[in-house]
């Protein structure tokens, strides 16, 4: 069987349809010009050509721009404040603290009920008696204690040498009292001042030349003599065996053996020795065979 279809078109509605569709593209592409004149002397400022369709567009980018841009303000700078129904970021930050705190504070709570539980139980005597065996207990902290490693590592080592080396030259050390009152030798400049990091176990006092050198407590000379490096050098042992040693002197008024008073002249100030750059006294004070600094017993202004 063969079927025939008939299709008939009304042309003219379909004239209409294509005049309705020309006259919209029409009006959305048709140009005009936007103009900006002087009032007064119409004189003409500028202008631009423009349609339907790019006022369209450009108004609608136009809005998504502004959406965008008032997202972006909500979203991340403070001025998102000021709008009904957002809370600032400071109270934001205060309500977060505060609620870590509150948290922190539940759990203290807590454990003190646990602990006054506790204590209650004790108090009324509510506590269940545990039976456990003494000897396997101790037999278990023997145990433990013999796989713990003594061995000092090297870290340690040097860390007990530094601190020895330290306390070598603590005057405080067995916080044991010198016992004798010390009378400042000479008065003048301190140029250089005790520093046992340096070796420098002294101070060195600058005064003028030929100043007299005298005695800072009572003693006996052990040494009076000359060596190559500290020149004439003079050495007193006092009591509680407490040494004092001078050094650089130009001349000595005592010798070996001879007892001195606290205040005596024993030397005077030079420049002798190799280990010298001008006139001044050399002076060490030693307690029980270890330096301490004479500042802490001698005022040399």
């Amino acid at each position: 069987m063969v079927y025939f279809i008939f299709v008939v078109y009304d042309t003219h509605l379909m004239g209409e349809k294509e005049n309705r569709s020309n006259k919209i593209k029409k009006k959305l592409l048709h140009k005009y010009r936007f103009v900006v004149l002087n009032e007064e002397t119409f004189e003409e400022r500028f202008s631009f050509k423009l349609n339907r369709l790019n006022v369209f567009v450009f108004s609608t980018l136009f809005a998504i721009f502004l959406v965008v841009i008032t997202a972006i303000i909500i979203a991340f700078t403070p001025l998102r404040e000021y709008i009904p129904g957002y809370s600032s970021t400071s109270l934001e930050k205060k309500a977060t603290e505060l609620s870590y705190k509150t948290d922190s504070l539940q759990n203290i709570i807590n454990v003190n009920k646990q602990y006054l539980n506790s204590i209650r139980k004790v108090l009324s005597g509510d506590v269940e008696k545990v039976n456990f065996n003494k000897d396997s207990i101790l037999e278990l902290a023997r145990t433990e204690v013999a796989l713990i490693d003594f061995t000092p590592s090297r870290q340690d080592s040097l860390l007990r040498e530094k601190v020895a080396q330290e306390d070598k030259y603590n005057p405080l050390l067995n916080a044991t009292e010198i016992g004798v009152v010390f009378f400042a030798p000479v008065k003048g400049t301190i140029s250089e001042g005790y520093n046992p990091e340096l070796k420098h176990f002294a101070l060195d006092v600058v005064t003028v030349r030929n100043a007299p050198v005298k005695a800072a407590a009572d003693g006996t000379v052990i040494f009076a003599g000359w060596t190559p490096e500290t020149g004439n050098v003079i050495i007193l042992k006092h009591i509680n065996n407490t040494i004092t040693a001078y050094k650089h002197n130009a001349s000595l008024s005592k010798n070996q053996g001879d007892i001195v008073k606290g205040g005596e002249v024993i030397a005077t100030v030079g420049n002798t020795g190799e280990l010298t750059t001008g006139p001044h006294l050399h002076f060490e004070l030693w307690r029980e065979g270890y330096p301490v600094n004479p500042q802490d017993f001698i005022d040399f202004d």
